[in-house]
């Protein structure tokens, strides 16, 4: 397979210029001591583990491990690895922020910096596809990003196509008459296109090949928008330059924070975002280097190097776990780093947002659909030629959901073990002789170490995130006073959801084992309430089963009720914080309520508010246009289908300059 950087024209990676030419040799430098930033990483891991699990097998050991007991001591282990590289990552992530480090070249001046100077020459896309969403909504983002765009005055080098997949006609028929009135907006500023493609084949990860293999000649880079997707012109910007300036580079992710929420349940999540989002990408970008992840959206592609090496296949088999690869992104990142790619997480471009669920259970459906695509992964783990970090994300992928169902599994094999105790009657004596009878002995200083690293892994990264932000950041979240003490509230309330959300993915996991399939449908990130019914149907099976175990357990050992209160009391009242989810903060609408207040709104006014409606109104009187009218000449390519049984015999050949 040829080389993109070898072929005629545009596509080339080479720089055009001899300024070009030093500037990119001197921002693309080596990432340095990446083999010992792994090496380290994987070090403290795994000292980390054996402590914790250790710590559990001593207090297990005495009166000797039973069957059940070894059950425990295993799902513990996973668990507790699980935990522990979002904890490393998280002192990483606070080490390169703290000291102000570019966690890819570990340089005190961000890269991105360096790349600055550099003039765009390249022709990019900014493609969102969409399935039946809301064809408001969907002109609401894409105005307030193509605005953005026009301001910085290099809109030129860009144009804008909109891929639909809607198979509902009246929505169809709404986007048509939208996306030409936002053409119309934009006219001698933006080019805008759309097209419909009359079925869904390969969902969103067959609608983008659809479009690389039409028109994949015609751009040398594509930023990928979902329906929920704003980002500001200068982020825009920043992507290209450091595309043009990283040749070895296929692809890179962008950290997108969460905005535009008004309700209890959307300020939280978009608070903890805000606040250790970034220090937790920053530590994996850092350890993670030229195999970074990507998230499906709001990044960057080399357009030439995705469509040679990334088209997917069908898995074999039936759904949920065979047929169409569900979470695409992930496979593509390993395709592209598979072919010689490097993929890379920035974390030093501000600007990327995206919209998300309102309130709990619309935020569970969306990770429904998400518990089957990284369950899929783990079909892929032996797939070869695939870089170790690439087969490390597809685990961590399916471990997000089942870690959820080990823990399930750890507190129920935990409850049945301390009634099996407490209703049978003491051994003193073994089977052998023995002169002095043996006095079993609780052991609470293990178990309280257990416990205390434990807390440590779980709340140290909220710990750093907002020493952090104490010391840099603390008036964009309303000042000090108010920044602890939405810590505090935003702690106290995932405490109370954790097991809601750990009993719904502990559902999703089963279903999606027993043959249960999901269908990928168009999100609902509107702000309202839960229904009391709704909240009922979805979550009273939890709350009754909650009630029913901590009877049992309080009945027979009472002592283990407090211990377990952190799980039994969130289950016990799903209904009401499910219902409670979707209130409005006083103020929220405003962009200032009391407390969970984040900086992002004040940065990037331009893109997080709506101020298209001059091209609302005019889409209601605009006459329907032809579908071609709206598609632009083709510039076909092919994108073949990639093997993920063995690994491509051909790799890139990258030409440094």
């Amino acid at each position: 397979m040829v080389s993109p950087s070898a072929r005629p024209g545009i596509m080339s990676g080479t720089p055009t210029s001899s300024s070009e030419q030093r500037l990119v040799s001197k921002a693309t430098p080596h990432l340095p001591w990446l083999a010992a930033r792994r090496g380290l990483m994987a070090l403290l891991v795994a000292i980390t583990v054996m402590l914790g699990a250790t710590l559990m097998w001593r207090i297990l050991l005495p009166g000797g491990i039973t069957v059940l007991q070894g059950l425990i001591l295993a799902l513990f282990t996973l668990t507790f690895t699980w935990i522990a590289i979002g904890f490393w990552s998280a002192v990483a992530g606070f080490l390169l922020m703290l000291f102000d480090r570019d966690p890819l070249t570990l340089a005190r001046r961000p890269r991105v910096e360096e790349e600055q100077d550099l003039s765009i020459t390249r022709r990019t896309v900014l493609a969102m596809p969409i399935h039946n969403e809301s064809p408001r909504h969907v002109i609401a983002a894409l105005s307030a990003t193509a605005r953005s765009l026009i301001a910085t005055g290099e809109a030129h080098h860009f144009e804008l196509f909109v891929l639909s997949d809607s198979t509902d006609d009246d929505v169809a028929r709404r986007e048509v008459r939208e996306m030409t009135a936002l053409r119309e907006q934009f006219k001698d500023q933006l080019t805008v296109h759309y097209r419909r493609r009359h079925g869904n084949q390969g969902r969103k990860a067959g609608n983008l090949a659809e479009f690389c293999r039409r028109w994949g000649n015609r751009y040398d880079y594509m930023v990928v928008l979902d329906a929920d997707s704003r980002m500001t012109g200068e982020a825009l910007l920043t992507l290209v330059r450091a595309m043009q300036a990283r040749p070895a580079v296929g692809l890179i992710q962008t950290v997108p924070l969460p905005v535009r929420q008004v309700t209890l349940f959307g300020r939280l999540a978009q608070f903890a975002s805000s606040l250790y989002s970034p220090m937790l990408a920053a530590g994996q970008s850092g350890w993670q280097g030229d195999a970074a992840n990507y998230w499906g959206h709001n990044a960057i592609l080399r357009l030439a190097a995705f469509t040679a090496h990334a088209g997917l296949p069908t898995l074999p088999g039936r759904p949920p776990l065979g047929g169409d690869i569900l979470s695409h992104d992930f496979v593509e990142a390993a395709l592209l780093r598979r072919a010689g790619w490097e993929v890379q997480l920035e974390t030093r471009i501000p600007g990327s947002f995206e919209e998300m669920p309102g309130n709990l259970l619309d935020y569970a459906r969306r990770d429904r659909r998400w518990t089957q695509g990284n369950l899929q992964h783990l079909r892929l783990l032996g797939a070869s030629g695939l870089h170790p970090l690439n087969r490390l994300h597809f685990l961590m992928g399916a471990l997000a959901f089942i870690s959820s169902l080990l823990w399930l599994c750890i507190l129920l094999a935990g409850s049945l073990d301390a009634l099996l105790i407490a209703r049978s009657e003491p051994d003193y004596f073994g089977s052998g002789a023995q002169l002095f009878p043996y006095w079993p002995k609780a052991q609470p200083e293990l178990i309280a170490t257990l416990l205390a690293i434990t807390a440590t892994l779980l709340f140290g990264p909220k710990l750093l995130g907002l020493i952090l932000a104490l010391g840099r950041r603390a008036s964009g979240y309303g000042g000090r006073v108010r920044l602890v003490a939405s810590v505090v509230l935003e702690t106290a309330v995932a405490i109370l959801m954790a097991p809601i959300m750990m009993a719904f993915h502990s559902a999703f996991v089963l279903g999606v084992l027993t043959g249960t399939n999901v269908d990928w449908g168009a999100q609902d990130r509107d702000s309202r309430m839960v229904s009391w019914w709704e909240a009922l149907r979805h979550t009273a099976p939890f709350a009754l089963l909650a009630t029913l175990w901590i009877g049992l357990i309080h009945w027979q050992v009472p002592t283990l009720t407090w211990w377990l209160s952190p799980v039994w009391v969130g289950l016990a009242l799903a209904p009401l914080l499910v219902r409670a989810s979707g209130l409005r903060l006083p103020g929220a609408s405003r962009g200032e309520p009391l407390l969970l207040t984040t900086p992002e709104a004040g940065l990037a006014p331009d893109v997080l508010v709506d101020a298209n409606s001059g091209a609302l109104e005019a889409a209601e009187t605009t006459t329907l246009s032809p579908f071609s009218t709206l598609v632009p000449q083709e510039a076909p390519t092919e994108m073949p289908t990639q093997s993920l049984e063995r690994a491509s015999l051909t790799r890139v050949g990258m030409r440094r300059p």
